[in-house]
């Protein structure tokens, strides 16, 4: 069994010049083939359910598929509520056998924001399970703007909330097709200076040029990476080539199966561009 907590895998970010990719999962074959990624790069690997994916798969058969993927790896592999939206939702991934959770509390006045993240780490750590949290609001491409992370405000969270991992907002940004994501290096310093030894995450790691991404794994305290929509564009580029190649196959299985190799390869170099 090698389901691991988001702390256990982060924690030794911090010493090795590592970071570790947090892939958002769609469905089966993308997760199998995340898995199967992380296998080939020997790297650990942490399996997000977003609220896209929760919208469309139960929250308990999303538990027992990351679940049993988690259990047949060669590596670790955490199973993670990604953008948990309220204690309730947070609770029942809990309950279900997540071993990470984040909350995402961006949207809340900072002292809302601490008081409803100290409630979810209490109950998270009395079950052996991590907290991510978010402070300061990543935005989308050519949707909601970005609220940048404020490094006082950082280290106040920090301090009274216990969080395991905290998400931060510093030019990065969801949904982007390319990596033109411009990082504020001074303010991270900042954040880092502020939070010592604690995990920091970036949402929107497809809008960060691989080379940057190395970077920041290497030097800074970002020890969690998003990858998203960079998967999701491997595998619908192969979806439309697979159904081009056969425009008379209609077996929903074969069809998808034919997208695990692209998205595999996909996946292998975004994980080794964080080690």
């Amino acid at each position: 069994m090698t389901l691991a907590s988001l702390a256990s895998v982060l924690q030794p970010c911090l010493g090795d010049g590592t970071a570790v990719a947090g892939v958002v999962v769609l469905g089966w074959e993308d997760a199998t083939a995340f898995v199967a990624a992380a296998e080939a790069e020997g790297r650990p690997l942490i399996l997000q359910a977003g609220p896209g994916c929760r919208a469309h798969t139960p929250l308990p058969v999303l538990a027992a598929m990351f679940r049993h993927l988690a259990e047949a790896a060669r590596i670790p592999v955490v199973t993670h509520l990604d953008h948990g939206e309220s204690r309730d939702v947070c609770a029942s991934a809990i309950d279900l056998g997540f071993s990470s959770v984040m909350f995402d509390g961006s949207a809340l006045p900072l002292a809302e924001n601490i008081r409803q993240t100290q409630a979810i780490v209490q109950i998270a750590h009395a079950a052996n399970v991590s907290v991510e949290a978010e402070l300061g609001y990543v935005g989308y491409a050519h949707g909601a703007a970005s609220h940048g992370t404020d490094p006082v405000e950082a280290g106040v969270f920090a301090r009274e909330t216990g969080v395991d991992a905290l998400a931060i907002s510093i030019g990065n940004t969801h949904l982007m097709t390319t990596p033109g994501g411009q990082i504020d290096r001074k303010t991270l310093a900042a954040i880092q200076a502020a939070c010592p030894g604690l995990p920091l995450v970036l949402h929107g790691g497809s809008g960060i040029p691989l080379a940057e991404r190395r970077d920041l794994a290497r030097n800074t305290a970002v020890c969690k990476f998003n990858i998203g929509t960079e998967l999701r564009m491997a595998f619908g580029l192969a979806l439309r080539q697979t159904l081009a190649a056969w425009p008379d196959e209609f077996d929903r299985i074969k069809i998808l199966k034919a997208t695990i190799p692209a998205q595999t390869l996909a996946a292998r170099a975004a994980i080794r561009s964080l080690a």
